[in-house]
């Protein structure tokens, strides 16, 4: 036994050094300002969006509709919070349900749901806006240099654009039908060709005439008159040059050894030349005429301008970009391009009124099975319910703040599965408390002392333990791959509070025992202490002694 001893020579220490990390934790939540974690939508509210695909021929293909839904999803996952659903609905309808993000936000990320294009623009001005919209930054456009290089090609100074624009994006009534309406897409043309258009006259008569509002066609190979997202400014843009198919990534950051923002765009073989093909022809032009319009869902993302001719396939926009304003453009961008287009049909604001109540029923019964368990542990172990108390206060401290700080990264939300499945822990736990001093018992009734009861029953018990609550793992683990929805959260705290089950048994159970087996009280099993030798089924005669080690 003495191996076994010195293994465990330092209980104290490891007490020490989990409750430091106990304090690490709850001092990071200190430092983020953040102490209550993320609430689901059944719990906070949300909002809830049902998107209608339109088809000309009356039925729209399953195959499309699932691609919408996972482009969608992307949207959605891209807003960091959890528990966010995204569903087909019949044969033509998505409904997306997102917890603790704004209707309007909401609506600006899942509402962009046309086509993405590149446009050159070839007027624009600032218009009176309906509501008060703050203007919105300038942004130019620069080639990415070549690993080679090791360069940055500087940007030019900026001509007024929409990138970066900031409050609401509201979306634009869907267009209804007008004179320019019947205008008909030709055979395709090709982009030499497209390049070729000029403004007619009646094109600039309706642009002096457009107010933002107004429909207006939009037909990928003829000119489309639009406004920004803001409504602060309209534009007249010629045909469809580039198509959002052909951008492969879009991402936000700031460059090493700079300070502001940007959007990084890479293009296909395709995109790429015909990249270089117009910002080879912009680069010539004069302002607005070297701009092009960035146009999802009919209004212009992002106007920047070219200063040079821009190969390789990748690009930069950079602008007076905020954090949020450069990720919104870069999400905008990455998932721009759908398969169908979609009116929203319909938008609710879920109440959490009835996962309040719930809410609270659960946390009663959560109580209710709390006290029965330290009734329990006290009643048939006497003062070592004490250990099962503390073992089981350290075990929600620790399970409490990952939820917060999972929360805060990876948007964890917690939901009414998910305080079921922290509730069934306590269960889990408490079956690593009764196995580990049954353990005990057995131990101290073949003949050991006290202490050595408690090691060499650590030693033959944790086996147990730790096979238990792997299989619960494996439980969650598989739970949340095949399960959809508001069940993953049950199957992840599941999971997450039976790893916490393992840390605390391991590292303060254990310990703590080590040192109680040490104190006359509990080493000599003395009345109530739970190791009293006609309590634990030893011979009364032959009172437990402390001792020593073997």
């Amino acid at each position: 036994m003495a191996t076994t001893s010195r293994r465990h020579s330092h209980p104290l220490r490891t007490l020490i050094v989990l409750g430091i990390c106990v304090l690490a934790l709850y001092g990071i939540m200190a430092y983020a300002k953040v102490w209550t974690p993320k609430l689901g939508l059944d719990l906070r509210g949300g909002t809830s969006i049902t998107l209608t695909a339109n088809s000309s021929s009356g039925t729209v293909d399953k195959a499309s509709l699932e691609t919408a839904r996972t482009i969608i999803q992307q949207r959605v996952d891209s807003l960091g919070v959890g528990e966010s659903e995204v569903t087909t609905s019949g044969d033509r309808q998505i409904v997306v349900s997102v917890p603790n993000v704004q209707k309007d936000d909401l609506l600006r990320m899942v509402g962009q749901t046309a086509q993405l294009y590149f446009r050159q623009v070839f007027d624009q001005a600032a218009v009176t806006p309906k509501a008060t919209a703050t203007a919105s930054p300038s942004a130019s456009t620069s080639a990415s240099p070549s690993a080679s290089e090791g360069a940055t090609v500087s940007a030019p100074s900026a001509s007024p654009s929409t990138s970066g624009a900031k409050g609401p994006m509201p979306l634009l009534p869907t267009p209804q039908p007008s004179p320019r309406a019947t205008v008909a897409a030709t055979p395709a043309k090709s982009l030499a060709d497209l390049m070729t258009y000029t403004p007619t006259d009646q094109d600039s008569s309706d642009f002096t005439a457009f107010k933002c509002g107004d429909p207006f066609p939009n037909v990928v190979d003829q000119p489309l008159i639009t406004c920004d997202r803001t409504g602060t400014t309209k534009f007249l843009l010629g045909p469809a040059l580039i198509s959002g198919k052909n951008l492969t990534g879009a991402t936000a950051g700031v460059p090493a050894n700079q300070v502001a923002y940007q959007v990084d765009l890479k293009f296909n073989d395709q995109g790429a030349a015909d990249f270089l093909t117009v910002t080879t022809a912009l680069a010539k032009a004069a302002s607005p005429l070297n701009q092009f319009g960035i146009v999802l869902d009919g209004q212009v993302v992002s106007a920047p301008s070219v200063a040079n001719p821009i190969p390789g396939g990748s690009a930069q926009i950079t602008g007076k970009f905020s954090q949020q304003e450069a990720t919104d453009l870069a999400n905008v961008l990455k998932y721009g391009a759908l398969p169908l287009s979609f009116d929203v049909s319909e938008v609710n604001n879920v109440s959490a009124t009835l996962g309040g109540e719930q809410l609270q029923a659960g946390m009663i019964a959560g109580a209710i099975g709390l006290v029965l368990v330290l009734l329990y542990s006290f009643l048939y172990y006497r003062a070592l319910g004490l250990v099962v108390a503390a073992s089981l206060t350290i075990a929600a401290a620790i399970t409490y703040a990952l939820m917060v700080l999972l929360g805060q990264a990876m948007g964890f939300a917690l939901n009414l599965p998910g305080i079921a499945g922290a509730i069934v822990a306590i269960g889990v736990t408490a079956d690593s408390f009764i196995i580990f001093f049954e353990r005990i018992r057995d131990e101290a009734r073949e003949g050991r002392s006290l202490r050595n009861a408690i090691e060499s029953g650590w030693m033959r018990s944790r086996q147990t333990i730790v096979v238990a609550d792997s299989v619960s793992l494996l439980s969650a683990a598989v739970l949340f791959i095949i399960a959809i929805g508001a069940v993953r959260g049950f199957a992840f705290t599941l999971g997450l509070t039976t790893a916490v089950d393992l840390l605390v048994v391991f590292f303060f159970t254990k310990p703590l025992m080590t040192l109680l087996g040490r104190t006359k009280f509990f080493g000599e099993g003395h009345a109530w202490s739970g190791f009293e030798p006609e309590h634990m089924g030893v011979d009364a005669s032959a009172p437990l002694k402390r001792g020593k080690e073997a």
